[in-house]
């Protein structure tokens, strides 16, 4: 009774020439579960991975301020919208790559932790999405640890790196500290808060800068170099730079 889920966000479409068979259908399905702390970003970066995989037009906020703001995707229950939380999981689904990606939006607040542990069962892996500002957090820790003990393979996402953030050798201490496990950050912040000018990323030795967009598109993409492109320090300034190889 009362509101129902709506439809994934978007329908998976159908392979050329028919169905596919159960074992090639489920050998392409990707169940990806998002966990942290309350606040921490869960739902906006649910609706960012529903925009870059081109399931929506336009990532929703979570609470919409604005008459030109959509609500965010995954919080579909009115009282969701109304106090900006997530209270039930949701699963998001969309095409990739050749894979049916399904994303479990979980709610971060204890009140309605059952609901998530239930939900991380029928996840293939998660992300442990951290505030840069504060680190990890109570919530944070109780789900990764349920992560753990479902031998769940997990990989971490820092948000809000354009705000004042932690120093990123700080928070990797910090979750070796924790959890007994060594990291290995795949893209690396080029400064925080307003200096925040985009990401190393270590495998492809490329470096991909951004500026700020309209709330709720894609950020813009000021271009993508080489770490050892003589324009790279005159377009992030020297300072960042020397920062940048320092670490």
């Amino acid at each position: 009774a009362g509101e129902s889920a709506p439809a994934a966000a978007a329908s998976a479409e159908q392979p050329m020439g028919g169905q596919a068979a159960p074992a090639e259908e489920v050998l392409r399905r990707r169940n990806l579960a998002i966990i942290a702390h309350p606040d921490a970003g869960k739902t906006t970066l649910t609706e960012k991975l529903l925009l870059y995989g081109g399931a929506i037009q336009q990532a929703g906020a979570v609470r919409a301020r604005r008459s030109s703001q959509k609500a965010a995707t995954s919080d579909w229950m009115a009282l969701e919208q109304e106090r900006g939380i997530s209270i039930t999981s949701t699963v998001l689904t969309f095409e990739y790559a050749g894979h049916l990606i399904n994303i479990l939006d979980t709610p971060g607040h204890q009140d309605f932790s059952e609901d998530t542990y239930r939900t991380l069962a029928a996840a293939d892996n998660a992300v442990m999405l951290i505030d840069a500002a504060k680190g990890l957090e109570p919530q944070t820790r109780k789900l990764f640890e349920v992560c753990q003990m479902r031998k769940l393979p997990a990989c971490t996402f820092i948000n809000k790196m354009d705000r004042d953030a932690k120093n990123a050798f700080e928070l990797c201490d910090e979750i070796e500290e924790e959890y007994k496990i060594e990291t290995y950050p795949m893209c690396w912040p080029i400064g925080d808060g307003d200096r925040f000018r985009g990401v190393y990323h270590r495998r492809e030795n490329k470096v991909f800068l951004y500026s700020r967009a309209e709330r709720g598109k894609k950020a813009q993409e000021m271009g993508e170099l080489e770490l050892d492109d003589e324009r790279l320090p005159g377009l992030i300034g020297e300072e960042l730079f020397n920062q940048l190889i320092e670490d």
